[in-house]
């Protein structure tokens, strides 16, 4: 029989499906996203709850032994002298479960997004007026 995995609609059940001790984080890492990027709207993107603004701006997911995070590579770049202690790669970040998440280097690393998001929608208007 084939085994068939569950589409995920809404972050809130995204969060609802994992581990009680993860739901908390989760919560919280929601909250930080949505106070540092107010504009944003909340979607299911790549079976990962999605902040959107003027395209995709961040994507977190649960794992076994991490929180993952990924702010696209051009977030990554810009914040790499802080994520040093950090497992990383070119668009994704892994925070360790067993560490409190910095939720204020988060924060900045979505105000950098958003920032990013709403300059290239700006330079498309205006491609587009040309």
């Amino acid at each position: 029989m084939e085994d068939v995995k569950k589409t995920i609609e809404s972050i809130d059940e995204y969060i609802l499906n994992c581990p009680q001790e993860v739901q908390e984080v989760l919560k919280n890492l929601r909250k930080v996203i949505k106070e540092a990027a107010p504009e944003a709207t909340e979607k299911i993107s790549y079976q990962m709850p999605t902040f959107f603004l003027h395209g995709n701006l961040v994507h977190f997911a649960a794992f076994k032994n991490h929180i993952g995070f990924y702010p696209t590579s051009s977030g990554i770049e810009a914040f790499q002298n802080e994520l040093t202690g950090y497992k990383n790669s070119k668009g994704a970040v892994q925070f360790p479960k067993s560490e409190p998440l910095p939720y204020e280097l988060i924060s900045r690393m979505v105000k950098y997004r958003v920032v990013e998001n709403i300059k290239k929608a700006e330079e498309r208007v205006i491609k587009k007026k040309k």
